[in-house]
Protein backbone atom coordinates (compact mmCIF):
# COMPACT_ATOMS: atom_id res chain seq x y z
CA UNK A 1 0.00 0.00 0.00
CA UNK A 2 2.46 2.58 1.09
CA UNK A 3 4.54 1.86 -2.01
CA UNK A 4 1.78 2.33 -4.16
CA UNK A 5 1.06 5.31 -2.64
CA UNK A 6 4.78 6.82 -3.00
CA UNK A 7 4.59 5.38 -6.91
CA UNK A 8 1.08 8.05 -7.17
CA UNK A 9 3.13 10.83 -5.60
CA UNK A 10 6.21 10.62 -7.62
CA UNK A 11 3.77 10.18 -11.09
CA UNK A 12 2.55 13.24 -9.87
CA UNK A 13 4.81 15.37 -9.31
CA UNK A 14 6.75 14.65 -12.62
CA UNK A 15 3.72 15.26 -14.63
CA UNK A 16 3.29 18.71 -12.88
CA UNK A 17 6.67 19.73 -13.58
CA UNK A 18 7.53 22.56 -16.89
CA UNK A 19 8.71 20.41 -20.04
CA UNK A 20 11.17 22.45 -21.32
CA UNK A 21 10.51 22.79 -24.90
CA UNK A 22 13.66 23.26 -27.83
CA UNK A 23 13.19 24.82 -31.19
CA UNK A 24 15.20 23.90 -34.24
CA UNK A 25 16.98 26.94 -33.78
CA UNK A 26 18.18 26.25 -30.49
CA UNK A 27 15.62 28.30 -28.40
CA UNK A 28 14.76 26.34 -25.21
CA UNK A 29 11.31 27.77 -23.51
CA UNK A 30 8.76 27.23 -20.44
CA UNK A 31 5.63 27.48 -19.92
CA UNK A 32 5.01 28.55 -16.89
CA UNK A 33 1.56 29.99 -17.13
CA UNK A 34 -0.88 28.84 -19.90
CA UNK A 35 -2.73 31.37 -21.71
CA UNK A 36 -6.29 31.55 -23.44
CA UNK A 37 -7.43 32.82 -26.78
CA UNK A 38 -5.83 32.86 -30.15
CA UNK A 39 -2.12 31.97 -30.29
CA UNK A 40 0.09 35.07 -32.08
CA UNK A 41 1.59 34.56 -35.33
CA UNK A 42 3.61 36.69 -37.71
CA UNK A 43 1.72 39.98 -38.20
CA UNK A 44 0.24 40.37 -35.10
CA UNK A 45 1.01 43.41 -33.16
CA UNK A 46 1.85 42.04 -29.27
CA UNK A 47 2.15 43.63 -25.55
CA UNK A 48 4.46 42.28 -23.37
CA UNK A 49 5.74 42.49 -20.25
CA UNK A 50 9.69 40.73 -19.65
CA UNK A 51 12.67 40.63 -17.42
CA UNK A 52 15.92 39.76 -19.40
CA UNK A 53 18.81 38.33 -17.20
CA UNK A 54 22.06 36.62 -17.52
CA UNK A 55 22.03 33.00 -16.49
CA UNK A 56 22.84 33.62 -13.16
CA UNK A 57 19.78 36.10 -12.11
CA UNK A 58 21.55 39.29 -12.99
CA UNK A 59 18.93 41.56 -14.52
CA UNK A 60 19.47 44.03 -17.64
CA UNK A 61 16.04 44.80 -18.00
CA UNK A 62 12.34 44.75 -16.83
CA UNK A 63 9.59 46.22 -17.40
CA UNK A 64 7.57 43.08 -15.57
CA UNK A 65 6.08 45.53 -12.94
CA UNK A 66 5.27 48.26 -14.85
CA UNK A 67 2.22 49.63 -16.52
CA UNK A 68 3.13 49.81 -19.99
CA UNK A 69 3.75 47.06 -21.95
CA UNK A 70 6.21 47.35 -24.84
CA UNK A 71 4.43 46.72 -28.35
CA UNK A 72 6.15 44.32 -30.70
CA UNK A 73 5.12 43.65 -34.35
CA UNK A 74 5.93 39.70 -34.84
CA UNK A 75 7.95 39.13 -38.11
CA UNK A 76 8.62 43.07 -38.30
CA UNK A 77 12.01 42.70 -36.90
CA UNK A 78 11.19 44.67 -34.05
CA UNK A 79 13.02 42.31 -31.18
CA UNK A 80 15.24 39.78 -31.00
CA UNK A 81 15.57 36.65 -32.86
CA UNK A 82 14.92 34.72 -30.03
CA UNK A 83 11.88 37.07 -28.38
CA UNK A 84 10.26 37.39 -31.64
CA UNK A 85 10.27 32.92 -31.85
CA UNK A 86 9.60 32.71 -28.41
CA UNK A 87 6.26 34.92 -28.60
CA UNK A 88 4.97 32.52 -31.56
CA UNK A 89 2.05 30.40 -30.19
CA UNK A 90 2.07 32.38 -27.10
CA UNK A 91 -1.87 32.77 -26.28
CA UNK A 92 -2.94 36.28 -23.79
CA UNK A 93 -1.47 36.05 -20.20
CA UNK A 94 0.93 33.40 -21.17
CA UNK A 95 4.40 33.02 -19.37
CA UNK A 96 6.98 31.54 -20.71
CA UNK A 97 10.80 31.49 -19.93
CA UNK A 98 13.12 31.30 -22.65
CA UNK A 99 16.52 30.57 -22.70
CA UNK A 100 18.26 32.03 -25.66
CA UNK A 101 21.57 31.57 -26.80
CA UNK A 102 23.68 34.27 -27.72
CA UNK A 103 23.29 33.48 -31.79
CA UNK A 104 19.62 34.56 -30.84
CA UNK A 105 20.12 37.87 -29.32
CA UNK A 106 22.25 39.60 -31.66
CA UNK A 107 21.55 43.51 -31.99
CA UNK A 108 23.46 45.99 -34.17
CA UNK A 109 24.11 47.97 -30.73
CA UNK A 110 24.76 46.61 -27.13
CA UNK A 111 24.23 48.37 -23.86
CA UNK A 112 26.97 48.91 -21.94
CA UNK A 113 25.80 46.15 -19.23
CA UNK A 114 25.06 43.36 -21.72
CA UNK A 115 27.73 41.22 -23.48
CA UNK A 116 27.03 39.98 -27.04
CA UNK A 117 28.36 36.39 -25.99
CA UNK A 118 26.04 35.82 -23.25
CA UNK A 119 23.04 33.54 -23.69
CA UNK A 120 20.19 35.59 -21.98
CA UNK A 121 17.34 34.32 -19.93
CA UNK A 122 13.95 36.37 -20.58
CA UNK A 123 10.62 36.13 -18.73
CA UNK A 124 7.89 36.97 -21.03
CA UNK A 125 4.28 38.09 -20.24
CA UNK A 126 1.75 38.27 -23.31
CA UNK A 127 -0.39 41.00 -22.24
CA UNK A 128 -2.58 41.44 -25.68
CA UNK A 129 -2.60 39.90 -29.07
CA UNK A 130 -3.98 42.28 -31.99
CA UNK A 131 -4.43 40.57 -34.79
CA UNK A 132 -3.91 42.60 -37.89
Amino acid sequence: MKSTFLILIVFFLFSCANKIVETKSGLKYTILEKGTGIKAQAGDEVFIFETTSYRNGTVLYSNYNSKSPVKILLGGNQATQAVDEGIRGMRTNEVRELIAPHYLVKRKSYPANVSPDSALVIKIKLHKIVRQ
